[in-house]
């Protein structure tokens, strides 16, 4: 296994560095759950506008060991809610993902007003990089 290098950064900046929906599966009582989701990637992690409410945060706040699968992408990680998406600590990364989600974060679905909605960030651990014909083993601990 090897680090996030230039080759594999550009790669997966250039592949999920934008709206990108992917699967996300946590576990609860020893079940997996999986399910679809909008991500954005940056910096060895994935970012998903939710509800903390939603069973997918209640099986991460128990449990933050998820797997996520992508566009010839595979990986591990550890889920972390980093609370309301209007506050303070998260303008920096909310401003990213309001331009990455430009064509549907105002649609209605979202109530900013609402503190639930919050951001999930998912730190890899490990994943497979498939591109053109070659496979990367990456270790994003490493970095």
């Amino acid at each position: 296994m090897e680090k996030l290098n230039s080759i594999t950064k550009e790669i997966m900046d250039e592949r999920f560095g934008k709206d990108n929906i992917i699967a996300l599966a946590t576990v609860k009582d020893g079940e997996p759950y999986v399910r679809n989701v909008d991500g954005f990637y940056q910096d060895g992690a994935f970012y998903v506008i939710t509800y903390a409410l939603s069973n997918k945060m209640k099986q991460i706040e128990e449990n933050p060991s998820v797997a996520i699968s992508g566009d010839w992408f595979t990986a591990h990680g550890k889920g972390m809610n980093l609370g309301w998406f209007c506050k303070d600590e998260n303008k920096h990364i909310a401003g990213k993902l309001r331009k990455a989600f430009h064509e549907w974060i105002d649609n209605g679905h979202n109530n900013f007003d609402d503190e639930n909605t919050c951001i999930l960030r998912i730190q890899l651990t490990d994943g497979i990089l498939f591109s053109n014909g070659t496979r990367y083993d990456i270790d994003f601990l490493d970095n």
